[in-house]
């Protein structure tokens, strides 16, 4: 049977039941998605919607740290019904039970996920959420404003290498990170004593002459683009794709080392269209939307069947799908649990000064 039909009778049999309870038509009219901000090509929710009846609605998200807010202040019975968030932050979300278990029966595409990216340590089993798009975080920078490009975290951190005016990722763990990754220690340090040294570096960096804020990776991309700042640390696709509009723009992942992250799809708590959210996960895991889905975004694609569908020299790319002695040096961002409070007790000290 052609995809599309077993597609349409998976949804249909979603849309009647939900635990045995008889659908009401209106809410599985619209499906409200929380997503970062320019992370999905805009024809995809078209394209759903023309398969199944079912309006996408999107909004959007800069930072980690906004949408815990959004969530915090709305609670389980939010109007989001999937949310795409990092891999770290799902066992937070679990645990305040803001997301709601999966029915792996109801997402047959999930077969085409890479092993890679299935039981991973954040979601044992894939209990709360399947992979959407990884990648890794790195620095930014305009050629023509720097006399040359070391690609070191120095480039942010080291007063002596840095190029011109500079953008702060505006994320408490990509950021804190990369500081613990520059002075040698783990990305997903829990040792007091290695948090407060980045604490204290990040704080030195930002007294800088050259620093020009924090901002979320889309918008660090932005401000290389027009011409504000000579580095920014970035997301990689964000970074990839800028490259493509203006030739001056140049990526590297530092030396030291850098993370791998998964961002994730999950069906919040307070679900309205329960069928729907896991009828577009469903969607987002087919080959070919998953391929479409990477050409838009210029992010690695964990999904095994959409990898031979992707454009050529993404696929060789080593800015998104970085080379065998890049990814020596990586780490998976890891829920670092308790001590998580250290984190927080860093970015608030790292904000007010």
């Amino acid at each position: 049977m052609h995809w599309r039909c077993l597609l349409l009778t998976l949804i249909a049999g979603m849309l009647l039941v939900k635990g045995g309870e008889a659908a009401e038509l209106p809410r599985y009219q619209r499906l409200n998605v929380l997503i970062y901000s320019e992370y999905m090509d805009p024809n995809i929710p078209k394209l759903f919607e023309k398969e199944t009846g079912i309006k996408v609605v999107i909004d959007t998200y800069e930072s980690t740290d906004e949408m815990m807010m959004r969530f915090q202040r709305s609670g389980p019975a939010n109007h989001y019904d999937l949310v795409v968030v990092t891999d770290y932050i799902v066992p937070v979300l679990a645990q305040k039970k803001l997301i709601q278990p999966l029915e792996h029966s109801k997402i047959p595409h999930l077969r085409n996920i890479s092993k890679t990216f299935m039981n991973p340590h954040y979601d044992r089993e894939n209990v709360y959420s399947l992979p959407y798009q990884w990648g890794t975080v790195g620095i930014m920078y305009r050629d023509d404003l720097m006399p040359r490009v070391d690609p070191t975290w120095g480039l942010i951190f080291n007063p002596d290498l840095q190029p011109g005016p500079f953008v702060l990722i505006n994320s408490m763990r990509d950021l804190i990170g990369a500081a613990l990754k520059y002075q040698g220690y783990s990305f997903n340090s829990r040792k007091k004593a290695e948090l407060e040294k980045a604490e204290e570096l990040i704080i030195a960096t930002k007294k800088s002459r050259k620093y020009i804020g924090f901002n979320g990776g889309v918008g660090g991309k932005n401000r290389i683009l027009a011409g504000d700042a000579a580095a920014a640390i970035v997301y990689n696709g964000d970074a990839v794709r800028a490259m493509k509009k203006d030739k001056r723009v140049g990526f590297v992942v530092p030396k030291e080392g850098s993370i791998l992250w998964v961002d994730v799809m999950a069906v919040t708590a307070g679900a309205k269209n329960w069928g729907g959210a896991h009828a577009f996960i469903n969607f987002i895991l087919d080959p070919k939307i998953g391929a479409m889905l990477s050409d838009f975004n210029r992010y690695a694609t964990p999904n095994a069947a959409s990898l031979p569908l992707v454009r050529k020299q993404d696929r060789q790319d080593q800015g998104i799908y970085p080379s065998a002695v890049v990814m020596k040096k990586m780490e998976f961002l890891e829920d670092v649990g308790k001590d998580n409070d250290l984190y927080e007790k860093v970015w608030k000290a790292i904000k007010l000064n």
